[in-house]
């Protein structure tokens, strides 16, 4: 097992240091807020009381190139299989004109001063799809200081000036005078110079990087095994834990007997914590062997005991009732009672789980100076604070390192830090005597909560003369996310959860009478967002019934979109091209068919043409996918392809298969056996199409997700004459 090495003197705030061999740290801005002073450090090189000069400047650090010539760039967002580490990479190594070889990364430190994610205010933390998004002026700027100090450095050293000095791949040049040094050679001396106030960035002609598709920085690592995940920490004398929960959403501990348990070799400690026992022991298998042989008692008096089946009719007769108004234009009421044509759906869908490859994890430790941390970590700011309140310390004292994560789909940016607080509750609970690792396994990960939730809804809309909509109801009647979370005050308004309406409540279709309304049961049942989070089942609602009206009326689901989306031109523009590059209304084989869908989110635009065969044994295969995608400037085309292509089969497998169901109060599914996801043979042929664009990044992890689904769908009303209304997507006998 790999044992990672991490500095300790890692600073807190943005530093350009100077020192014997130190090399240049640097970030980016605000103009005239840095100062130049000296002060006594030890360190790695450096004598106790040897002073050194420094150059602080706020808010941010994320460049480092050493005296060997390596460029390091403090990534603030999480590496989970996206590519963010890259992309970041990319934005530095731009405006610094480094070679790309050249170019390590480092996960950064839980500082949200310095790490702030800047669409989420001071809160470190990835997300949304806003990593390249938050981050592309803010990293081209770091790189571009620090290119600005490499050449004035170069120009004091060669007196030349500065304005005749090039930089290209790592190399800065004075051609008049011959003269040229490697970024290393100048690090020192670059250390010295002044941090420009303004810097200048490249137009996107003079790219070099941006929009090429340069090899993933995360690669190499993964494939050797050098890449660092929480499974590969070993601290000394650190104990594993497992955790037996409550069958039941709601169950506590009554009594537990560990007799049994602690005869287990391996096995050195059971102790109950709020969320339920744990069992330590020296190594994973132990631990788990252990809690098999736990017998706990539950207290179910308080439990939830309720079906998926209970909710749904539940949920169905909720709808029947107004909800809260999201959005509304014009008077819908009147337009449906007087409309000659409404055409009136219903959906629904299920619970559905995160099932990322790494099941939950991480390692804390208390020391002296406070709490440490390893996993891949996806909310800094948060998990700070909770650890801090649980420890009685102050979030400085909780220090995070960040490693990869085999996956998360939102799972790991939990609101309440479930299992890292549940982490912390053990080592408390042994009074901080050893670091432990607490291990989830895929049945703990599938059972114990947090899940997109179950949603249903009720859509009418009424047709003018033409065929086109005039008016549009949709209720929609599922949990809030944010409900009992830090977030609910400044995201759920007037009832409101923003998450819940997001695809709905911005309807681009062009309707003059529309209106949204969100009905928001409370249950025990742990939800939170799930990759694309709102438009998960929004997209399909919306998508599907566009499709219904455009065949009540006898026209082409394309054609009629592109009516109702003239008002929209980047939607019109994705769906243009998907179809264009589908061959849409063309002649195709027997028993099969397209189907179209379009969909914004995250500020990304998505459409999606799917090919479906419907087989003699009532099955059917998505055979092809056609993708075009808006997602302003493309930073790296080969991972917008990935991201593509992976999200849109993320969203395939809730299409085809995928969902939990709950039974008295708790989960069905266990493991992959029960819950299915996409397999390999099921990953249709796949054709990605990036539209060319000047607009800043967006989005690009969650957007083809909700697509796939409702593309599908209307491929099988075609094909089957009978429109879907909920997922998983089921033939009739």
């Amino acid at each position: 097992m790999k044992t990672p090495t991490f500095d300790p003197k890692r600073r807190q705030f943005l530093v350009t240091s100077l020192s014997a061999g130190a090399g240049l740290t640097l970030g980016m801005y605000l103009p005239g807020c840095s100062r130049k002073e000296t002060m006594p450090e030890a360190g790695p090189g450096k004598a106790k009381g040897e002073v050194v000069a420094t150059y602080r400047f706020e808010p941010n650090a994320f460049v480092r190139i050493t005296p060997d010539d390596r460029v390091i760039v403090i990534a603030k967002h999480l590496e989970m299989g996206q590519g963010t580490y890259t992309g970041l990479a990319t934005l530095v190594a731009e405006e610094l004109d480094a070679a790309w070889e050249q170019v390590e990364i480092e996960g950064a430190p839980a500082n949200a001063k310095l790490y702030n994610n800047l669409f989420w205010g001071p809160m470190q933390g990835t997300g949304g799809s806003t990593a390249m998004a938050n981050s592309f002026k803010q990293m081209r700027e770091a790189g571009a200081t620090a290119r600005a100090m490499l050449v004035q450095a170069a120009a004091q050293k060669w007196k030349v000036p500065a304005n005749e000095i090039s930089v290209s791949r790592g190399v800065v040049q004075h051609q008049p005078s011959k003269q040229q040094a490697r970024f290393g050679e100048l690090a020192e001396l670059a250390g010295q110079q002044s941090v420009p106030e303004h810097v200048f960035l490249k137009e996107p002609d003079d790219f070099k990087l941006i929009g090429t598709q340069l090899a993933r920085k995360d690669n190499r690592d993964k494939i050797t095994g050098k890449a660092v995940y929480t499974q590969d920490i070993q601290l000394p004398g650190m104990l594993v834990a497992v955790v037996a929960h409550a069958p039941r959403f709601g169950g506590k501990v009554k009594s537990f007997d560990a007799t049994q348990t602690k005869a287990v070799k391996g096995v050195t400690e059971v102790v109950q914590i709020p969320t339920g026992v744990a069992v330590l022991a020296t190594n994973t298998w132990s631990a788990i062997k252990g809690r098999n042989a736990l017998k706990v008692e539950w207290d179910n008096s308080n439990a939830f005991a309720m079906s998926s089946t209970d909710l749904l009719a539940d949920y169905i007769t909720k709808a029947q009732q107004p909800g809260q108004v999201a959005h509304q234009e014009g008077d819908v009421d009147a337009t449906l009672k007087t409309a000659d044509k409404v055409l009136q759906a219903n959906f629904s869908f299920p619970y559905l789980a995160h099932a990322a490859m790494e099941p939950m994890n991480c390692v804390v430790q208390l020391t002296k100076e406070g709490c440490e941390v390893w996993n891949g970590e996806q909310f800094q700011t948060g998990d700070q604070g909770a650890l801090a309140q649980l420890f009685g310390l102050t979030p400085e004292q909780v220090k995070i390192n960040m490693l990869y994560a085999g996956g998360s789909f939102g799972r790991r940016a939990n609101p309440n830090s479930d299992y890292l607080l549940e982490a912390a509750s053990i080592v408390k609970a042994i009074k901080g005597k050893a670091p432990v690792k607490l291990v989830w396994t895929r049945e703990d990960d599938m059972r114990g909560g947090y899940y997109r939730p179950l949603y249903y809804h009720e859509i009418k809309a009424s047709l003018d003369k033409d065929g086109m909509p005039s008016a549009w109801q949709h209720r929609i009647v599922g949990q809030s996310i944010l409900a009992n979370t830090p977030f609910e005050g400044a995201m759920v308004k007037d009832g409101i959860d923003a998450t819940s309406v997001e695809g709905a409540a911005n309807l681009p279709y062009t309707i003059p009478n529309i209106r949204v309304e969100l009905n928001s049961p409370k249950l025990p049942v742990p939800v939170q967002w799930w990759r694309s989070v709102g438009s998960t089942h929004t997209a399909f609602a919306v998508e599907t019934f566009i499709d219904q009206l455009a065949r009540l009326v006898g026209q082409d689901p394309v054609e009629y979109r592109r009516k109702l989306l003239q008002q929209h031109t980047r939607h019109l523009g994705v769906l243009n091209l998907a179809a264009e590059k589908a061959n849409w209304g063309q002649s195709l084989g027997k028993n099969q068919a397209l189907g179209v869908a379009v969909h914004e989110s995250f500020n990304s635009y998505v459409a999606q043409v799917a090919q479906v065969t419907l087989h003699d044994d009532n099955t059917f295969s998505v055979d092809k996918v056609v993708i075009a995608v808006d997602c302003g400037l493309a930073i790296n085309p080969d991972i917008i392809r990935a991201q593509m292509e992976g999200g849109m089969g993320f969203g395939l497998a809730t299409a085809l298969s995928s969902q939990l169901t709950l039974e008295n109060g708790g989960v069905v599914q266990s493991n992959f056996h029960d819950y299915l996801v996409l397999r390999m043979n099921q990953m249709p042929e796949v054709e990605v199409y990036i539209v060319k664009s000047t607009e800043p990044p967006t989005g690009v992890g969650e957007p083809a997700t909700p697509v796939i689904a409702p593309a599908v769908a209307n491929a099988l009303y075609t094909l089957t004459g009978k429109p879907f209304d909920h997922l998983p997507l089921q033939l009739s006998a």
